[in-house]
């Protein structure tokens, strides 16, 4: 099982970011976080980067019977979504495996929240 899914599409990438952020919405999922590796990298390095980010996507109603399953669950949310440049016009999105995640974890509670996040996940990352 590998830790994460992944899809490669032609686009660019500002497109796909809205494809994605649309297809999150869809299936109940807020983006908490969205982190600009590129940008960070520039500033903080001075190095050039392609184009990278991290949304920190949440899922409000799982991640409240997480959290109540397992009181630690936190240091492992929110669920992170990659979007990158492979080259111009071919992007990668890939998601966390919430079902690989929680093999860390030692609570049968929360095999039903993570084997239910992870197919909302596996289905935004097919539709795209």
């Amino acid at each position: 099982m590998s830790y994460y899914f992944n899809k490669t599409i032609k686009g660019t990438f500002e497109e796909v970011i809205d494809k994605v952020t649309i297809g999150l919405k869809e299936e109940g999922f807020g983006i908490l976080t969205e982190i600009d590796v590129t940008a960070t990298l520039k500033e903080k390095l001075d190095v050039n980067f392609k184009k990278y980010k991290i949304l920190g996507a949440c899922n409000p109603p799982y991640a409240y019977q997480a959290l109540q399953a397992e009181d630690k669950i936190g240091v492992m949310l929110p669920c992170n979504v990659i979007v990158q440049e492979i080259e111009v016009g071919v992007i990668e999105v890939a998601a966390v495996n919430p079902m690989a995640s929680m093999k860390a974890v030692e609570n049968e509670k929360l095999n039903k929240v993570a084997e239910e996040i992870t197919v909302k996940l596996e289905k935004i990352i097919k539709k795209l």
